[in-house]
């Protein structure tokens, strides 16, 4: 490649953390203007990797449900550090399937991750860790009965 075209780099994956957050009780807001509107509550979990905490109560996936039974999220959360630090978590992205993988993932069955795609983009915000918001980050999750787990991965 010549000095006026450089080569464009192949960004590549490096795992950032992990996460379990708890959930609580889905709330089924039903047909809205935008879609069959779903809320989720955080409830609790932890963090662990490049950030180390606690996941705190008071964050929820708002989520809207496609045509094709396709779950649109948007979960927005705090993760609390043992000396204080606060971490601010978004996530968004889809989780995708067959329908009959998708309604036993609803009903809180344990499934193999292979059977349906649940992805985001995560941003993160920290007054303290300003290099975890000059990143992008991507995170691959598996649905439990009452827990999302996920990795992210900073992509370099």
């Amino acid at each position: 490649m010549s000095a006026q075209h450089p080569q464009i780099p192949v960004p590549g994956l490096e795992p950032a953390f992990e996460v379990v957050v708890e959930l609580g009780a889905l709330e089924d807001h039903g047909m809205t203007r935008v879609g069959h509107r779903r809320v989720v509550p955080i409830i609790g979990g932890h963090i662990t990797g490049a950030f180390d905490g606690e996941i705190l109560p008071g964050g929820a996936d708002w989520q809207v449900v496609r045509a094709d039974g396709s779950v649109e999220v948007d979960g927005r959360y705090s993760a609390r550090s043992s000396d204080g630090e606060l971490l601010y978590l978004h996530a968004v992205g889809v989780r995708s399937g067959d329908p009959e993988v998708l309604e036993a993932l609803l009903r809180g069955e344990a499934v193999d991750p292979s059977e349906y795609y649940f992805r985001a983009t995560i941003t993160l915000e920290s007054a303290t860790r300003p290099e975890f918001e000059r990143s992008v980050y991507i995170a691959s999750y598996i649905r439990e009965a009452n827990a999302v787990r996920f990795v992210a991965y900073r992509v370099t």
